[in-house]
């Protein structure tokens, strides 16, 4: 999408109409499909399903990287800009893998907004809540969205217990199912009492036909299935689990929505929502905690970087966020971090793999800078008024392994790739400060070194062998602490790229007892998945 450059357009009333948010999920719950169905019902894809893979294997439009295709995951975010009802939403698809979840936590730093689905017939599952605390540090405003009802499942005031009990938000259903999982009819909007019932279509390929019923024709069709609907709807009554927009903003409690993202039921109600109910781009807090004005200079910050998007051109692409001021493509920007300019000449709107030369953006839009080889993630670009805003958080790594090439002959490319995919974090590279050449891996999930493996081997020739390390918990310390480390058996100092010193131990018991033993030593969690934006 290219937007006009318009120098008239007023910064606040353009930053109103942006919905940026992302989908979080737990594997398997529906996340891509619902993706591509709001990409459907925004009229950004013809049919869903459409975008068909190599061999005619279907794959979806966020999904563009070769190890998604030929896995049938989500394993890297992406953005997907696109128009609906006058709003320019940014939807940023993030990786639907349970191995994968440090690019969903940057990725969250950009949204303003979740859409947290939940399979039917499993509810909350372990990604659910680790996801749902980055999101709670965030203070992100949640939509629930129960998917698969036209499946067996759960009962969904069941379901309702398990989300207030589980993560500790107030669910208040907007729209509330005729029918029992499995033998879904249709919804009924809380918000003027209707019915809606849904039609097939065969695939899910084209929108779904929606019928308004009123209640004594829905009573007299739809039987017991409405009048257990209608009893379930009179408790929430009783109870008060009505839309509150304030506690909702507040992200204490969290809109909810019924539906099959497969058969498109329920999914304009829920886009609506994102649409009525999803906060605009607002103000910022800059890295001293003060509020950056939506109509102040262009200023954003990169949250993501990404190479070979484009294996043709071998480029690099940095995802900004725009904070402030409009953004024209062609403007010079001054990167934070050196004070040097930065030209935005070839600057996109990118829409999964494919991208558009942007020429304006606003408040809430995420852009493409191409070709940014010098930009790291958390870097501040502004224009005439300075602002630094809050690092992308790193996360404490939960797995390691050695790397080295297969071939000593591609050592070269090796070391090539390892810089790239560093910069991008797909994995925490740390590297030993006395000299040791072989690096050691870092991740939150084992799915970041099945990437990187990968990307090494497919996009720089490089086969790599990576080797399990034994290393158990990870630390930040300081000089002092690591010369006295130097003395401990099973425990080893690295250093990260950010020049941050990280202590490994083989045994989280060790660990303890050196915390226990010695309370003057740095011996810090690495930084939480807690963003002070």
């Amino acid at each position: 999408m290219s937007l006009a450059v318009t120098p008239d357009v007023d910064v606040s009333a353009e930053a109103v109409r942006r919905r940026t948010f992302a989908i979080i999920s737990h594997p398997d719950a529906g996340k891509t499909t619902l993706t591509e169905k709001f990409l459907l019902y925004a009229g950004a894809v013809v049919e869903a399903g459409a975008v068909k893979a190599r061999g005619g294997r279907r794959r979806v439009t966020s999904d563009w990287m070769a190890l998604e295709q030929q896995r049938g995951i989500s394993i890297t975010s992406t953005v997907l800009q696109f128009t609906y009802r006058d709003h320019v939403v940014n939807l940023l698809d993030t990786p639907g893998h349970r191995d994968f979840s440090e690019d969903t936590y940057r990725v969250l730093a950009a949204a303003d907004a979740a859409i947290m689905v939940l399979d039917v017939a499993k509810g909350i599952e372990p990604q659910t809540l680790k996801l749902f605390e980055v999101c709670r540090a965030r203070s992100l405003p949640v939509l629930t969205f129960l998917n698969k009802y036209d499946r067996p499942g759960r009962d969904p005031l069941e379901l309702l217990d398990q989300i207030e009990a589980q993560i500790g938000l107030r669910p208040t259903p907007v729209t509330w199912p005729v029918g029992i999982p499995g033998d879904f009819r249709g919804v009924i909007d809380r918000r003027d009492g209707g019915f809606v019932r849904y039609h097939r279509t065969a695939r899910g390929a084209t929108a779904a036909p929606e019928e308004g019923v009123d209640a004594d024709r829905a009573a007299a069709e739809e039987g017991d299935a409405w009048h257990q609907a209608r009893e379930a709807t009179a408790l929430l009554d009783e109870v008060g689990a009505t839309l509150d927009v304030a506690s909702f903003l507040a992200g204490e409690s969290s809109p909810l929505f019924v539906g099959s993202a497969l058969t498109n039921f329920g999914v304009r109600h829920l886009l609506d929502a994102v649409v009525d109910l999803a906060p605009p781009a607002a103000p910022r807090l800059d890295a001293q905690g003060r509020a950056r004005r939506i109509d102040a200079p262009c200023a954003g910050f990169v949250f993501k970087i990404q190479a070979n998007m484009d294996p043709a051109h071998r480029d690099h692409v940095a995802f900004m966020r725009v904070c402030s001021g409009r953004f024209t493509r062609g403007m010079t920007l001054v990167h934070g971090p050196s004070g040097r300019p930065f030209s935005t000449k070839y600057a996109a709107s990118v829409f999964g793999s494919e991208r558009d030369t942007i020429d304006v953006a606003y408040p809430g839009d995420v852009i493409g800078l191409v070709n940014a080889s010098g930009l790291q993630i958390g870097d501040t670009l502004y224009a005439t008024e300075p602002v630094t805003f809050p690092p992308v958080a790193t996360f404490a790594p939960e797995l390691f392994a050695s790397a080295r090439p297969r071939d000593a002959g591609r050592h070269k490319q090796f070391h090539r790739g390892l810089t790239q995919l560093e910069r991008e974090g797909v994995v925490q590279v740390l590297r030993d400060p006395d000299g040791d050449p072989i690096p050691v891996l870092a991740a939150v999930g084992a799915m970041q070194f099945e990437v990187f493996a990968h990307r090494l081997a497919d996009e720089f020739g490089a086969v790599t062998d990576l080797t399990p390390a034994p290393y158990k918990a990870a630390r930040r310390t300081d000089r002092d602490t690591a010369e006295r480390l130097r003395q401990v058996r099973a425990a080893r100092v690295f250093v990260r790229a950010d020049g941050t010193l990280l202590a490994l131990f083989d045994s989280p018991y060790q660990l303890q007892r050196l915390e226990r033993d010695h309370p003057d030593w740095c011996l810090e969690p690495v930084l939480s998945a807690g963003d002070p934006r």
